[in-house]
């Protein structure tokens, strides 16, 4: 069916939020990329409460966050396994720096001196967890750039630019080659 049209939404739950419901995973570093999950049986519409908590502006903070636990519960519930990030992993470490600038020209040597390594240690430490530098400098920038789609109506151009991304189209390409969907395709699903 080529002509036929099909919709996705997609949703980011922060690490912390992740951790508070999925504590007993083993933990991994290495990106799941893009997890289908069809329609739970005996469960509510998860995305519907998504949404429904996140355009409640009367909730307080401590309340939006238990509700937005209960989609994670529900998965959890039906056997999904997400991987619970401990801040204390060399690539979670590597991860928070990075969230904190993600536009930031990010260069090893200069991580790895923040972290009172040597640039041999740090790449030692984070290749235990699976993935290099410029592999979780890509996923955490990638991953913001998801995130200030769906939260935010900044134009495509600038995300890609807060993102760290030199120009729009290797975001726009990157970002199809790590999800499997264009930017853009993020804001027309809203529409």
């Amino acid at each position: 069916m080529l002509d036929a049209h099909y919709r996705a939404e997609g949703v980011y739950f922060s690490h912390d939020l992740i951790n508070s419901v999925f504590t007993d995973q083993r933990h991994s570093d290495s990106p799941p990329g893009i997890q289908v999950i069809r329609a739970l049986a005996n469960a509510p519409d998860i995305l519907e409460r998504i949404q429904d908590t996140l355009n409640d502006s009367s909730l307080p903070p401590p309340i939006r966050r238990h509700r937005l636990r209960e989609p994670l519960i529900w998965l959890q519930h039906q056997g999904i396994r997400l991987s619970a990030r401990t801040d204390e992993q060399p690539s979670s470490k590597l991860r928070s720096l990075i969230e904190s600038d993600p536009s930031r020209d990010w260069r090893v040597s200069d991580v790895a001196r923040s972290f009172a390594m040597s640039e041999a240690t740090f790449r030692r430490s984070l290749a235990r967890s699976g993935l290099g530098f410029s592999r979780v400098l890509q996923n955490t920038r990638l991953e913001k750039g998801l995130a200030l789609l769906q939260a935010t109506d900044a134009p495509i151009s600038q995300i890609a630019l807060e993102c760290g991304f030199k120009t729009p189209s290797h975001f726009s390409d990157s970002f199809k080659k790590r999800f499997g969907i264009k930017p853009k395709a993020i804001r027309s699903a809203g529409d």
